[in-house]
């Protein structure tokens, strides 16, 4: 039997129908909690498992800080640079790939900055920036303003508070204040799909490689931080990353469409 197969065959023997099981506390992305994913996944771990989940959404650079305290058991995140540096610095241990999706450029039907149709992310930027159209930023240290910040700096130009606006909210919260100020924005493709419906912007530019979207999840470090629930911890990252696991992942769909891509049965 594969290695990872033995480890989720035990932790599933040690953790399932244990109703006194610690609850799993998971810092996650707004992305995945918008997007209603961790909803759906939730029931399928807690029933396979026995092990309560509870769930704290917020962005990547806070759920690493969460993770840095020692205040949550468990992260799911999006900002592979940021990882890295968590994990090498002793934060976080069994760092695993989840699956992905992408980043797309919405905005007001009109499309006054033009970018309709773009597939280069900078070349997006440019052309808001010089026509000084709306952007909303999320302004909250998230993945996503990671991954934005990174484009402008590619971009190398100036953002302006005449039109630069940095929001300070979750990803739902800016594609609504975006809509409401007929502004453009950055969103991961998740989120899109689930509140496109409800808004009146377009999904405008997309499909540049530099927008890809990685999610991993990873073991706040027991060494360090005796007190939280390794096992726990240990349980989700094996029923994410497991066949069932991945499997209910790339089953939830929106409007016709697989909000996330599993990646890890493959790696």
């Amino acid at each position: 039997m594969h290695k990872k197969s033995i480890l989720v065959f035990l932790i599933y023997i040690f953790s399932a129908g244990n109703i006194f099981a610690e609850p799993v506390r998971l810092a996650t992305t707004t992305s995945t909690d918008n997007s209603g994913l961790i909803r759906e996944l939730t029931p399928y771990f807690e029933k396979r498992t026995g092990f309560q989940l509870q769930v704290v959404s917020v962005g990547t650079g806070q759920a690493l800080r969460m993770g840095q305290d020692g205040n949550v058991d468990v992260l799911l995140v999006h900002a592979p640079a940021a990882e890295k540096a968590f994990v090498e610095a002793g934060f976080g241990i069994n760092r695993r790939a989840v699956m992905f999706n992408d980043f797309v450029f919405a905005g007001p039907e009109s499309d006054p900055a033009g970018i309709g149709g773009e597939s280069d992310a900078v070349r997006v930027l440019q052309k808001i920036a010089r026509g000084k159209h709306i952007f909303v930023s999320r302004g909250d240290d998230s993945g996503t303003h990671k991954k934005e910040l990174s484009l402008w700096k590619k971009a190398k130009l100036k953002r302006h508070k005449s039109w630069y606006r940095e929001a300070g909210q979750g990803m739902g919260r800016v594609l609504q204040i975006a809509d409401e100020m007929n502004a453009y924005t950055i969103v991961d493709r998740g989120t899109w799909l689930a509140f496109q419906l409800k808004l009146s912007l377009k999904l405008l530019a997309e499909g540049d490689t530099e927008l890809h979207n990685p999610y991993s999840i990873i073991a706040v470090n027991p060494a360090r931080y005796p007190g939280i629930n390794y096992l726990g911890a240990m349980s989700l990252i094996a029923w994410l990353t497991s066949v069932e696991g991945q499997k209910q992942i790339s089953n939830f769909i929106i409007n016709g469409r697989s909000l996330f891509t599993p990646v890890a049965i493959n790696n």
